[in-house]
């Protein structure tokens, strides 16, 4: 494998200790992850082989990747669970230092703690940053011709690698064109957010609106605030129609 392939995953240690459970027991306690980049959005946790609590047995199959080699694949056994193909190793990885590490599937655990604090989706990547300025800005947004949010209050949520979110105040929205959802996304950034659809009268565009009703503490700025995806309304800053973004959200 040449250089330029190895240098294509990112791995960095970091200096959290890290716990992950399973039915109620450990799995692995870590002061020594380390974050890879297997692809570029974020990262996740390989940890020490000595740092695994639970058993690891090898289940014969194996799974190959271009960047990282051969990695045989591990049921993750304790005496109160068992989460099958949960845990993969790459002994000969091209990558030394991952070569004694295994990588533990996140939504196979029951729950993951960066020190004593749960995290949730991924691992919190260093390299994004979550900034909440409050703003006069004009925000409007249009779904099918009829304006359902009217603000000069909005709070700006910057995050790297997305598009600017405008919150905005419920009293700016036309909550009656709103009607809940049960659709619930979870960010280790911001929290749980929940969704509503809107009610045009042309059509119903589902789950196109979401709140965090109580945000994690370093997003609190945004609590109970109504946000749209840019993606699928027309919004309008200060008078000037937005170009839509492109992301994984449109």
């Amino acid at each position: 494998m040449s250089e330029h392939s190895r240098e294509e995953i990112r791995t960095e240690e970091s200096g959290k200790r890290v716990r992950t459970v399973l039915g109620g027991r450990v799995v692995a306690d870590t002061r020594r992850p380390v974050l890879v980049w297997e692809h570029p959005y974020y990262p996740t946790y390989y940890v020490p082989r000595e740092d695994v609590r639970a058993g690891l047995t090898d289940t014969g199959e194996v799974r190959r990747s271009r960047r990282l080699g051969e990695g045989t694949i591990y049921d993750v056994v304790t005496d109160s669970a068992t989460a099958p193909a949960a845990a993969i190793g790459y002994r000969n990885c091209p990558l030394p230092r991952l070569r004694d590490l295994v990588r533990i599937d996140w939504n196979s655990m029951d729950e993951w703690f960066e020190e004593d604090e749960p995290v949730y989706v991924h691992p919190r990547d260093p390299y994004t940053r979550v900034d909440v300025l409050e703003s006069s800005r004009h925000v409007e947004v249009r779904l099918d011709g009829v304006t359902v949010a009217d603000s000069h209050h909005p709070r700006i949520l910057f995050e790297t690698g997305l598009p600017p979110r405008y919150y905005l105040p419920l009293p700016d929205v036309r909550m009656d064109l709103l009607r809940p959802s049960e659709h619930e996304t979870h960010c280790p950034y911001k929290g749980t957010a929940s969704y509503w659809h809107v009610h045009t009268g042309e059509a119903e565009h589902p789950d196109t609106v979401w709140t965090y009703r109580t945000p994690l503490p370093e997003s609190h700025k945004i609590a109970g605030l109504a946000c749209f995806y840019d993606e699928r309304v027309d919004l309008l800053l200060d008078g000037e129609l937005q170009r839509r973004p492109t992301t994984p959200f449109g």
